[in-house]
């Protein structure tokens, strides 16, 4: 097995673990956070439902213009700040943050504490 494979299977393991934890409801909705190279994607879903209540990425029209870096710690900031908005709208004050699967550090960290600054609670 190569090095590449086994850093993926590890990414896969350690996501499904922490899915299996966590649920989203109607009144906290899970934070789901999808990372790329290129750009950092996050949901709220209702799992009970298996709907998305909101989704902000680095690709929103509220964003894409005012970025030049979609996979940088400052658009994960304005990602996270654009969700806590769009939930704030919504209504929804806590959410259960999905991380997954990633360390809880640089991109992933920015995108939560600024969601947290915007008042969103997790």
């Amino acid at each position: 097995m190569t090095l590449i494979k086994k850093k993926r299977m590890g990414h896969l393991r350690r996501r499904k673990r922490v899915r299996q934890k966590i649920s989203g409801t109607g009144n906290r909705p899970r934070l789901a956070v999808f990372r790329s190279l290129k750009h950092i994607y996050v949901q709220l879903i209702n799992d009970e439902l298996g709907e998305t209540v909101a989704e902000a990425s680095t690709l929103s029209p509220e964003l894409k213009d005012n970025l030049s870096n979609g996979g940088n710690i400052a658009a994960a900031e304005s990602v996270g700040a654009l969700i806590a908005q769009k939930a704030k709208h919504r209504e929804i004050e806590g959410v259960v943050f999905d991380r997954g699967g990633h360390l809880y550090h640089g991109r992933i960290k920015a995108l939560a504490e600024a969601a947290r600054a915007e008042g969103l609670k997790f």
